[in-house]
This record gives C-alpha cells, sequence and structure tokens, in this order.
C-alpha cells in the first residue's frame, strides 16, 4: 500500500511540477518589444528594402558595419516582417522603387509599429524612409 501511495505522490508532483513550468513557458515575455516593420504601395510595385534586425550597441559599431544589423531585401509590396529589439528606437526601415516611364509612381508608404501600436509613417511617390529617435 506505502509504494502505490508513493507511486501516486511522485505522480502528482511530476505533474504539478509539468503545469508549473509549461505556464511559466506561456506567459514569457519576448527579449524585447516587437517592432514590425511595414510597406505598402498604391500599385503593387517591387522595392529594394533596408531595415534594422540586429540592434547594434551604438552609433560607432553601426558606422563600422552598418551590414551587420541590416537586412537588404527585394520585396514586392505589400510587405511586413517583425523583429525584436531591445531599444525599439533604433527602428529603421528604407524602401525604394525605379521610375519607370509611362508609369505612375507607386507611391510607397512604410510604417514601423512597436508592440502594436503605429510609432511612424510616412510617404514618397518612389522612396518611403522611417526612422525613431536613435537616428
Amino acid at each position: 500500500m506505502r509504494t502505490a501511495t508513493t507511486r501516486v505522490g511522485a505522480a502528482f508532483l511530476l505533474a504539478a511540477a509539468s503545469i508549473s513550468i509549461s505556464q511559466t513557458t506561456a506567459d514569457a515575455q519576448p527579449a524585447g518589444p516587437n517592432v514590425k516593420y511595414v510597406l505598402t504601395s498604391d500599385s503593387p510595385a517591387g522595392f529594394d528594402v533596408n531595415y534594422l534586425v540586429n540592434q547594434p550597441p551604438n552609433k560607432e559599431a553601426y558606422n563600422a558595419d552598418a551590414y551587420a544589423f541590416l537586412k537588404k531585401d527585394r520585396i514586392n509590396s505589400p510587405w511586413e516582417i517583425t523583429t525584436t529589439l531591445a531599444d525599439p528606437q533604433w527602428a529603421i526601415i528604407n524602401a525604394s522603387a525605379a521610375a519607370h516611364a509611362m508609369a505612375a509612381p507607386p507611391n510607397a508608404h512604410c510604417e514601423i509599429w512597436v508592440d502594436g501600436q503605429l510609432a511612424v509613417q510616412n510617404t514618397g511617390p518612389y522612396t518611403a524612409f522611417c526612422q525613431l529617435s536613435n537616428w
């Protein structure tokens, strides 16, 4: 009888620990604020886009090797991507489309969202540039 009670007690403790670990994992917060970059345009267009995905420790590090912190992609609008930055004030996005003869400008529009809140937006005929305050 004692062995059965010990096994039931051990199984109960194991189940309780498992629930506690699962709950802690579910409640874990991301490493930093979520930063979402968004690019849209009035008409479908291809863009070269540069955006910060790895936060530099300071401006000197960024200036020494910007591409260690930026990502460069060729994309079609609409487009969005989310990254995590410890300090979202480093967020920056620059998008540019080539001008085409006899075609209307695509009217590029960029946005930076921080934790679900629109932080900055900008529109231009062929380029859009959005940045937060660390620039």
